[in-house]
């Protein structure tokens, strides 16, 4: 019987058993290196190109001067011009809190406030938008804080731009005619509730308050004025709205949203009784008489 080739005959030898991890092949490993080679070539030329207006002409010995900015920290004898330094410093301070004090010690917070509640009382949404509402308070406080800005300018910027006074000296003077704005809008109440919180005792006079304590009762009075006139524009606009409601109900049309019909009833007491010019006007004479006043403080101080 002789053996089967399959089973019982002699076998070659076995087929060596792949590696694990077959060498790349020898290009392969040059594909980054060339890869990051091109990426040099066309960025090289744009990393060492210099603009058009920097360049100079071949055989010119002309240049074009480039402005820098330099900070550094050192030692100076001379007084002026540590003095201006701390002024430059002073100024870009208050540049920084300008939109704060903007709103902290003018009449801004009392007129946006009142828009807002116009806006709501009649059901516009967002018309007008806040851009315009907003713009339109910047502007009405410029318009209404204009008198105290001319005090300021005459009593304390003049002198100080002409060296007649310190930088001390300008910005107590013009806190005057600002504190007095303050005072002339600032409830009583609420201006005895933050003294009593600091601790402070009570005052014999105006200039015995602190401005610590004058600035917030003179932001929580504007926030109370603001609620009173936004309570008396809401209601001619809520009389609308319940007289359309019950008529809707009256007449079975439950399912439509009463201020799709009111809200043109509204549009239109508006415009019939020229509501910008009564609401904007009634704005600004709620500030009282606001340039005889000042004229009573005088230019000088």
């Amino acid at each position: 019987m002789q053996p089967s080739p399959a089973t019982d005959g002699p076998r070659g030898p076995a087929p060596a058993a792949p590696p694990p991890h077959a060498a790349p092949p020898p290009h392969a490993a040059l594909l980054p290196l060339a890869a990051v080679l091109l990426l040099a070539a066309l960025l090289g030329p744009l990393a060492c190109a210099r603009p058009a207006w920097a360049q100079t002409a071949v055989g010119e010995g002309n240049t074009v001067p480039i402005p820098t900015v330099t900070i550094n920290m050192g030692e100076s004898g001379d007084p002026d011009r540590i003095a201006t330094v701390i002024n430059v410093l002073f100024i870009l301070t208050v540049l920084a809190l300008a939109p704060s004090l903007l709103i902290m010690l003018t009449s801004f917070v009392r007129i946006v406030v009142i828009f807002g509640f116009m806006r709501q009382a009649m059901g516009t949404q967002q018309t007008p938008p806040n851009q315009v509402l907003i713009s339109l308070a910047l502007f009405m406080t410029f318009y209404i804080m204009l008198p105290v800005w001319k005090d300021i300018e005459a009593r304390a910027f003049k002198p100080f731009m002409a060296n007649e006074i310190t930088q001390r000296q300008a910005f107590e003077r013009a806190l005057v005619p600002v504190r007095e704005f303050m005072f002339l809008q600032t409830r009583e109440k609420d201006l005895a509730l933050f003294m009593v919180i600091a601790g402070e005792s009570k005052p014999l006079n105006k200039d015995e308050v602190p401005t610590t304590s004058l600035i917030p009762a003179f932001m929580i009075s504007e926030l109370k004025t603001a609620f009173t006139i936004g309570f008396l524009l809401y209601m001619p606009f809520l009389v609308i709205d319940m007289v359309v409601a019950s008529v809707l109900l009256s007449m079975g049309m439950m399912m439509l949203p009463p201020v799709m019909i009111s809200l043109p009833f509204k549009l239109m007491l508006f415009v019939l009784v020229d509501g910008w010019n009564l609401l904007v006007g009634s704005v600004v004479k709620s500030f009282g008489d606001v340039e005889r006043f000042v004229s009573l403080l005088g230019a000088s101080p």
